[in-house]
């Protein structure tokens, strides 16, 4: 069945005009902040054995990738995510580089998605950055700081945005205490993302007393600021998960001590889907955005797929999720423009119409040529 023409793909759009320089407003202004904390640009191939994906995503989220074969009949992908990418290059084309790397990048990545209101794009593009070879707090402080400076140089109100932040190892260390497999595993992690603590509850019976059920239950619902932690350490006393919640202990120091906690919070309840995260990670919402508009954490494992297992911590913005709320907000970044005087050049002869219109543009002046006239119009 042959698709009109005018059409264009469910999940794709076109940018133009003032939301065009709005988006490169936005990527042009995270790039900079990457680049004042020393991260190097990199630009990963579009095009990608669809076996990378599945060792960096897990093979849930690489499915979502838009998969083809070549002329030898080997499965490709259109790029899904850029971090797995990232991984690969550290750990090869990078082996003998200093540590830690720092690397940033702004890529589209592809992937299909069912009908939502919420996250309906099949194109989008992830602003972001890596930081590999760098364990501890420094680390993890210094790529949620990089987030808070890009939403802060965009300009927004300290209410218009908020970062949360947990630790899969909690999690993790709940499910080694039951003894679940991975397939049990996979189904309480469902659960605790979709909050049903009642579902959560009954799904547990046959792995924990009564009084375990209900306080993870009640974990997964606490939320807020340092009053959760101890909350938190009520209601779990395993190793692994105490082990973690003195991490986010941690971390909470250095976001207090920095006067940022009124941009945190703290959310046990947000266990990401994506297989390669292992200690620290965090979401960022914005007001407006129908679903969040960026996140990340540590995957200490990921490099270790191409043979050079290290620490790595990092983040995505997701550009078109950003920029839809931008620009309805009041922002000066989202209400900048070209500023100048028009003022009418023309002249009938074209050899003398371009000559001026080159010169103008020779002093960085924009140039409009119409109907025998150039429209001058300074930046």
């Amino acid at each position: 069945m042959s698709e009109p023409l005018s059409n264009i793909p469910r999940g794709m759009r076109y940018y133009c005009g003032t939301e065009a320089r709005l988006r490169r407003e936005v990527e042009d202004t995270a790039m900079s902040v990457f680049d004042g904390w020393s991260y190097e640009e990199i630009t990963t191939p579009s095009v990608d054995y669809y076996a990378l994906f599945e060792h960096g995503m897990g093979r849930q989220q690489a499915e979502l990738a838009f998969k083809f074969t070549d002329t030898d009949g080997r499965l490709l992908a259109l790029r899904p995510d850029v971090t797995s990418s990232v991984a690969r290059a550290a750990a090869t084309l990078f082996a003998g580089r200093e540590r830690p790397l720092r690397l940033c990048y702004a890529a589209p990545v592809f992937r299909q998605k069912g009908q939502s209101h919420a996250e309906w794009r099949r194109e989008s593009t992830h602003i972001g950055c890596e930081l590999i070879g760098a364990d501890g707090i420094e680390a993890d402080m210094e790529v949620v700081a990089i987030a808070v400076e890009v939403l802060q140089r965009l300009e927004l109100a300290q209410h218009d945005y908020c970062i949360t932040l947990n630790d899969v190892e909690i999690f993790n260390g709940v499910a080694e205490r039951l003894a679940l497999d991975d397939s049990a595993r996979e189904r309480m992690r469902r659960l605790v993302d979709s909050r049903d603590a009642a579902e959560l509850q009954n799904f547990l019976a046959p792995h924990a007393s009564t009084d375990e059920r209900a306080g993870f239950a009640r974990l997964i619902q606490l939320s807020g600021k340092q009053e959760t932690l101890a909350e938190a350490r009520r209601l779990i006393t395993n190793p692994r998960s105490v082990a973690a919640l003195n991490r986010l202990e941690e971390l909470w120091r250095v976001i207090e001590s920095l006067d940022l906690t009124d941009y945190f919070e703290i959310d046990f309840g947000d266990v990401s889907g994506l297989d390669y995260y292992t200690g620290l990670t965090f979401k960022i919402y914005l007001s407006g955005a129908g679903t969040r508009v960026g996140g990340g954490g540590r995957y200490d494992k990921l490099t270790s797929n191409f043979g050079r297992p290290e620490p790595a911590i990092g983040f995505v913005f997701d550009l078109d999720a950003l920029t839809d709320v931008l620009a309805r907000s009041n922002t000066s970044v989202a209400m900048r423009e070209q500023d100048g005087t028009v003022a009418p050049l023309s002249n009938d002869d074209p050899a003398t119409l371009f000559f001026e219109a080159t010169a103008m543009r020779a002093k960085r002046e924009r140039v409009l040529i119409k109907s025998g006239e150039a429209v001058q119009c300074r930046n």
